[in-house]
């Protein structure tokens, strides 16, 4: 119960002092650099670590003394029980020997190895701290003078060997007591060390929770510093995909504030010229579809002879003009798609579409196309859901079919497919004109880029086109790649596939 206690208790404190410690970084983020935040940062993750290391050195500086001083007073307790045993032996070796020959020199030996006990058991005496083997001292202290006032006296003249002998079993008794309690303070002693040991380690042990604190502080630190960059990217890719009406406006460290401002600069400059240039592209291409449209009128009233005759020369002519016109209608078209690339106005809004309808759609547009060439198409008709921008999609199908129905031989095919999976859906395009080669595959997509034109083309094309569906499909987080036919199926020995992939946001299929 005291564990899980202690627990509850730790994890309340470290729960409290993250939040305390985000409440303060939070405040701090608005006010310091990354500089700054960044040695706060590691300040913070190494205060506790440095913390951790002085207790632990501390700790084991403490259990190294107390060893020391462990070791010092055992090594002094085994050395005493042997000088002891050892000047007991002699004394009372003397003191026989001295009843039996009654020799002067013998008591004289006897006084000197009983100066050595005493000397012995005072200098022991003032360096132990433990009471009772004081008192073991004092008593082998005190029978050792009762025994030399004994050989003093003038009974030693009438004791016997076996008396005197007698006389020192006292003394080896207060002996071996005092050696029982030598043991004993030995063993106290390694019991203290190895008890301070287990409660160093326990502590260090319980100080471990610092490690995942440090963690959490390096995370925090981590995701103060990364967070406003991460946004300001998000911001930057909203530029780069043409959104500009997202005003800008980070809070964080003064440099991400300071190029938050600048991009803020930048995104209503920008604004302002796609605005300008929209309202241009808008203008300039109104104010030429009005007469073009009376010229195409009447250039075509005169070349079906609606006016009167032509001889072959004014038909040929009236060809060129006819012809010219169609590009230059076709010229204003692509310039139109192209405006809705420069125009972000028109690419917001997603919404729920069924892919099949819109090929469909698409496909009928380009009927009299497909007719004029005998071609045959191949569309999958199962009905797909997806999440998309319906305008956008329209324009990169159109152009992509465009050009699959301009380099299709005559009595040819094109194969339009679609697949899906978790993360994208695939959508190709397939004809059986005269493929592009794997050098060109990546500069079709610049603008106004125009390869070598079909075998009986009638319409020179822009150049934009591709340019745009790349364009467009950027800004739906999509791609686009040109493969040859053959790779996507064997029956196909030439030709283009042109190979669209978009984000699979889609629900209630069925293919």
């Amino acid at each position: 119960m005291t564990s899980l206690s202690k627990l509850k208790k730790s994890k309340a404190l470290l729960r409290q002092l993250t939040l305390s410690f985000y409440i303060f970084s939070q405040s701090l983020l608005n006010k310091v650099s990354i500089n700054k935040l960044t040695l706060i940062g590691f300040t913070f993750v190494a205060m506790p670590l440095v913390m951790a290391l002085l207790f632990g050195a501390n700790k084991v500086s403490q259990l190294a003394k107390q060893s020391t001083s462990a070791i010092y007073h055992v090594a002094q307790l085994t050395q005493l029980n042997s000088k002891l045993d050892d000047s007991i032996a002699k004394i009372e070796r003397s003191a026989s020997q001295y009843v039996v020959l009654k020799d002067d020199e013998l008591l004289t030996l006897f006084g000197r190895h009983q100066a050595v006990l005493k000397s012995i058991i005072k200098e022991t005496s003032t360096k132990q701290q433990d009471k009772l083997l004081k008192e073991r001292l004092m008593s082998l202290h005190f029978e050792s003078d009762r025994i030399r006032e004994l050989m003093l006296s003038n009974e030693i003249e009438t004791m016997s060997l076996a008396q005197i002998q007698k006389e020192f079993k006292t003394l080896h008794q207060i002996n071996k007591q005092l050696e029982k309690r030598s043991n004993f303070v030995v063993n106290e002693q390694v019991s203290n060390i190895h008890q301070t040991t287990e409660n160093i380690s326990n502590n260090i042990l319980e100080r471990l929770y610092i490690i995942p604190i440090t963690f959490l502080i390096a995370g925090i630190f981590i995701i103060l510093i990364t967070k406003p960059l991460k946004r300001l990217t998000d911001k930057i890719k909203l530029l780069e995909q043409g959104n500009f009406e997202q005003k800008i406006n980070l809070h964080g460290p003064a440099e991400v504030r300071e190029i938050a401002d600048a991009l803020e600069n930048m995104r209503q400059r920008l604004h302002t010229l796609e605005l300008q240039k929209s309202s241009f592209i808008r203008h300039i291409s109104h104010e030429l579809k009005t007469p073009l449209a009376a010229i195409r009128e009447g250039t075509e009233l005169i070349y079906d002879n609606s006016v009167g005759p032509l001889n072959d020369d004014q038909q040929e002519i009236c060809d060129i003009i006819r012809t010219s016109v169609n590009r230059l209608q076709r010229l204003i078209e692509d310039l139109l798609d192209f405006n809705i690339v420069l125009d972000s106005t028109s690419l917001h809004g997603l919404e729920k579409m069924n892919l099949s309808e819109l090929i469909s759609a698409a496909c009928k547009d380009r009927k009299l196309d497909i007719k004029s060439k005998n071609l045959t198409l191949k569309c999958n008709n199962s009905p797909y859901f997806i999440y998309s921008n319906s305008k956008q999609l329209s324009v990169i199908l159109d152009n992509i079919l465009s050009n699959a129905i301009k380099y299709s031989p005559i009595d040819g095919n094109i194969t339009i497919t679609y697949n899906n999976s978790k993360e994208c859906i695939n959508i190709n395009i397939i004809d059986q004109g005269p493929g592009i080669e794997p050098s060109l595959s990546e500069k079709v997509f610049d603008a106004f880029y125009q390869g070598t034109a079909p075998i009986n083309s009638q319409i020179k094309g822009s150049g934009l086109g591709l340019t745009i569906v790349k364009e467009l499909l950027l800004r739906l987080n999509g791609s686009i790649k040109i493969i040859p036919a053959g790779k996507i199926s064997a029956t196909n020995t030439g030709g283009t596939c042109v190979s669209i992939t978009l984000p699979n946001a889609q629900t209630d299929n069925v293919l």
